[in-house]
């Protein structure tokens, strides 16, 4: 498929799971593709890899830079980096607070200025954000992460409204639990790990995780011309939980 012909994208956290999935449907699409990472040395043609830390602002506007020069110029931005957080309010010293936000909201903001110059001189120019579930619904045993969430929806909202005008639309993904590194790191750790699986699979009305592909589909979605009268949105790609309250299953 080529879709997306003659385009250049830049993936953030874009080596593994969700990110690597998006850079390569990307790809397949007939995009160019630069994929940002802490670790970009698994990353393999027709992908190119560059090193960037999104919690560092020089870093990352040199790798858009040398991005934009591998790629001949930038028309898609998915802004995929980020991290993750266990525990209540009480559990997550400021610290970590400090360290959740600048990678999740302000990593966005750094890639975001970075890219925009760029973005701005393109007749196709995309935003994505990797947004979660965590934004719009309360999970137990989240309080930083879906804070971090909160922020990069609303986030997302303003950005498309400042950037309409200049012909660059913005829009998130709300992924429900995704069947990526991160979250199997979280079922090795849990006590139960199989009960866990369960639960988490179980609080999904199709009852099962999300896989990163499913995920990716959207963002190529919002990133293509197909949704060029989109901006503003966030879709949400978690297997009904947002929006279904189904009633439980009788046992007979």
């Amino acid at each position: 498929m080529t879709g997306l012909s003659g385009l250049r994208a830049v993936v953030t956290g874009g080596a593994s799971g969700i990110g690597l999935a998006t850079a390569r449907s990307l790809a397949a699409q007939g995009a160019a593709v630069a994929v940002l990472d802490l670790d970009p040395g698994g990353v393999s043609e027709p992908l190119v890899g560059l090193r960037a830390d999104v919690s560092d602002d020089a870093s990352v506007r040199a790798a858009v830079e040398q991005a934009v020069e591998r790629l001949g110029g930038l028309d898609i931005l998915v802004n995929n980096a980020g991290i993750g957080a266990v525990g209540s309010i009480e559990d997550n010293p400021d610290e970590q607070w400090h360290r959740v936000m600048d990678v999740n909201v302000l990593g966005i903001v750094r890639a975001t200025r970075a890219a925009l110059p760029h973005l701005r001189r393109s007749v196709h120019a995309a935003v994505v954000n990797t947004c979660s579930i965590g934004a719009t619904a309360g999970l137990p045993q989240r309080a930083l992460y879906c804070a971090s969430k909160g922020a990069v929806l609303s986030l997302t909202l303003a950005m498309a409204a400042d950037h309409v005008r200049e012909g660059i639309r913005v829009n998130c993904v709300n992924p429900g639990t995704a069947d990526t590194p991160w979250v199997s790191r979280l079922l090795d750790a849990a006590e139960d790990p199989e009960a866990e699986r369960a639960a988490l699979n179980a609080r999904q009305p199709l009852g099962r995780l999300v896989t990163a592909d499913e995920v990716a589909a959207a963002i190529v979605y919002l990133a293509s011309p197909a949704a060029a009268s989109v901006t503003g949105t966030a879709l949400a790609v978690d297997g009904g939980m947002q929006g279904l309250r189904l009633r439980p299953v009788e046992r007979s």
